[in-house]
């Protein structure tokens, strides 16, 4: 198994790998491999080879790619669809963390040289896009006519502290883009795009989580408003926080701190985000704080010609005798899961498809329980 980025999720997915006796080997690539996460260390040697790897060196990715059974990408989404081009030619299963709705309709389109080469393509599939939309999915095919679906997912901390209440547990550039990128929702059918941050609503969960806001961000319905226009009259999906951060976010973006656009400073050209990020990475970066991953799904339709609802509910907590998080956990071990499906023939062979698709959910849900990951049924 080869997996791409030696990040916080690539890490845990290679973790999980390892955890299966029959992965014999995990080839963890990034261009610096010099230090790997302390839970990974036991398992240096034959099983788990750190490999430097710059991904922008075309024929050294392809040489590690053949010889593999499946590659994981979590590396910033702006590489997955070169890296998907890459493992249908090199005639091994791909899936992703994805998170970009538009990368995602390109990798669909190579759908007609993965099935020549024989190879499983999924991307979007970590926590949110990835879990959520395979527990949607679940919903929908239990009811006769579905007529909301609604999915809430935060990352949050468990101990917060102010002014945001927040930690970074993932890429704060790819938390940043949620917050700037129109989302995707169905209403009354029809496709529409929603402002991120907007339409704060109360979500209100077991104590010691309590009430959280949700609010409306991007890619985290990957490509279902898609399919499903005009046959389910609302779909949307929205982000937890702890009250209080979305207004505080909204006021950032709106005084143009999260700009891509340069701007002159003293002299010098700088993007705003650039600088945003960099302040603010060190006072939102807790190594010893541990985190707590919430998620909802609700499916509301009719059964039987009568009203029915349908529900999912997971509460992850930081895994302390690992240090492992739970937002990696529930995304890193969510790729694996699905790598694991692809190379064993349970997603199909040949196609390009999100996770909603493709991934069996009563699988899924027992693979993910089998790691400690509940889901449980509201």
């Amino acid at each position: 198994m080869l997996v791409l980025g030696a990040g916080l999720q690539g890490s845990a997915c290679a973790y999980d790998l390892l955890q299966n006796p029959a992965v014999t080997e995990v080839r963890l690539a990034d261009l610096h491999v010099g230090t790997i996460a302390p839970f990974l260390a036991p398992f240096s040697g034959p099983r788990l080879i750190p490999t430097p790897l710059d991904v922008r060196d075309r024929e050294a990715v392809l040489a590690l790619m053949r010889e593999c059974d499946a590659v994981m990408c979590a590396l910033p989404y702006y590489f997955n669809l070169e890296m998907t081009r890459l493992a249908i030619e090199a005639g091994a299963h791909y899936c992703d963390l994805g998170g970009n709705t538009d990368i995602v309709f390109q990798q669909r389109a190579l759908e007609p040289e993965a099935a020549a080469r024989g190879v499983s393509i999924i991307p979007d599939c970590g926590l949110a896009p990835g879990m959520v939309n395979i527990l949607a999915q679940h919903g929908i095919d239990q009811l006769d006519e579905v007529s909301a679906v609604r999915m809430f997912v935060g990352g949050l901390p468990q101990n917060p502290e102010p002014p945001l209440n927040y930690q970074i547990v993932y890429s704060l550039e790819g938390a940043l883009d949620y917050y700037t990128t129109m989302s995707w929702v169905l209403r009354d059918g029809q496709r529409a795009q929603v402002t991120p941050l907007s339409e704060i609503e109360p979500v209100d969960f077991p104590a010691p989580l309590g009430t959280l806001e949700a609010f409306h961000t991007a890619g985290g319905l990957s490509t279902m408003p898609f399919r499903y226009e005009g046959r389910i009259p609302t779909m949307e999906y929205k982000t937890l926080r702890y009250p209080g951060h979305a207004h505080i976010m909204a006021a950032i973006r709106e005084l143009g701190l999260l700009d891509l656009q340069p701007i002159d400073v003293k002299g010098h050209r700088v993007v705003p985000r650039d600088a945003f990020v960099t302040a603010v990475t060190p006072k939102l970066k807790k190594p010893g704080g541990h985190d707590v991953v919430a998620l909802r799904v609700v499916v509301e339709g009719t059964k039987d010609g009568r009203p029915a609802r349908l529900g999912w509910e997971v509460i992850d907590r930081y895994d302390a005798e690992h240090g492992i998080s739970a937002m990696m956990r529930t995304t890193g071990y969510s790729l694996s899961i699905t790598a694991q499906m692809q190379v064993a023939g349970e997603t199909g062979r040949g196609k390009v498809c999100t996770p909603d698709e493709c991934i069996p959910p009563a699988r899924y849900i027992e693979e993910l329980g089998r790691r400690g990951i509940e889901v449980r049924a509201i």
